[in-house]
């Protein structure tokens, strides 16, 4: 994954040119997802327990 500027949000190195994919953002009480194409403030963004995030990384690396 790769730092889009200072605000903390990273996006696939898989990114295609488009910009069609998730970012993440490593918060000290969870994982926060959102979608690349609308960065605006008070767009949604899914939280995900740093637990639960851990399990679906290893189950998606396991494909």
């Amino acid at each position: 994954m790769s730092p889009r500027g200072r605000s903390g949000w990273f996006t696939s190195s898989y990114t295609n040119s488009s910009g069609s994919c998730v970012e993440v953002k490593f918060d000290a009480r969870c994982v926060l997802v959102r979608d690349s194409k609308d960065r605006r403030v008070g767009q949604p963004e899914i939280a995900i327990s740093k637990e639960g995030w851990s399990s679906f990384v290893n189950v998606v690396g396991g494909l």
